[in-house]
């Protein structure tokens, strides 16, 4: 029959509209903001700082290496290191950022930070509502805006944490062993004996 492509193509568009009414997994449009979609684990729009424990100065694991800050292809993350140290996760002294900056504004949220991070320090948020209605509100994000929880990090990519604090638990288990190991008193030498019926 002439045209019956047409009315195939069109019966099944017609199915389809219908099927997207009826059919809540079919329907692609929420009322934002009131409803929401879920959140995706891969989703990655900035980045933020880990801090293990309360305080979050205390507790951050960047130790102000400047691998990302070298590696960042917008150059959009500024480092000062400081100049004495603080004892991280695993009680080592290490250094620690004085100043770590992201200028929001020109991240590109590539991840490359997040790949090259040795410490599992930086890693990237799920948060993409950063509009105000100041408009004066600075985008340049210090230490104290990035600083986020393990908690938190755990909440929002939780397959991948569990990996890093597996990995983390290991790492530190070693190094309380080595502690442990190099606290204990060594056995003082003993000097050999002088061999009995020696002669003048």
């Amino acid at each position: 029959m002439l045209g019956g492509g047409i009315l195939k193509g069109l019966a099944v568009t017609a199915r389809n509209v219908v099927e997207g009414f009826v059919s809540k997994e079919r329907l692609t449009t929420v009322q934002y903001p009131e409803e929401r979609v879920p959140q995706v684990e891969a989703t990655r729009d900035f980045p933020f700082l880990v801090f293990d424990g309360e305080d979050p100065m205390a507790g951050l694991r960047c130790v102000a290496c400047q691998i990302c800050e070298k590696e960042c292809p917008p150059k959009c993350i500024y480092i000062d290191k400081s100049s004495d140290k603080k004892p991280d996760a695993t009680g080592k002294p290490q250094f620690y950022p004085a100043r770590f900056d992201i200028d929001i504004s020109v991240c590109m949220s590539c991840q490359i930070c997040v790949e090259v991070c040795p410490f599992e320090a930086i890693k990237m948020d799920v948060e993409f509502e950063l509009s105000t209605n100041d408009r004066f509100d600075d985008l340049l994000y210090d230490k104290h805006k990035l600083a986020k929880s393990n908690e938190y990090y755990n909440h929002v990519h939780p397959t991948e944490a569990a990996a890093v604090d597996t990995k983390l638990a290991v790492e530190r288990a070693k190094a309380a062993a080595r502690a442990a190991a190099a606290a204990q008193p060594k056995p003082a030498a003993v000097s050999p004996a002088p061999e009995s019926g020696a002669q003048a």
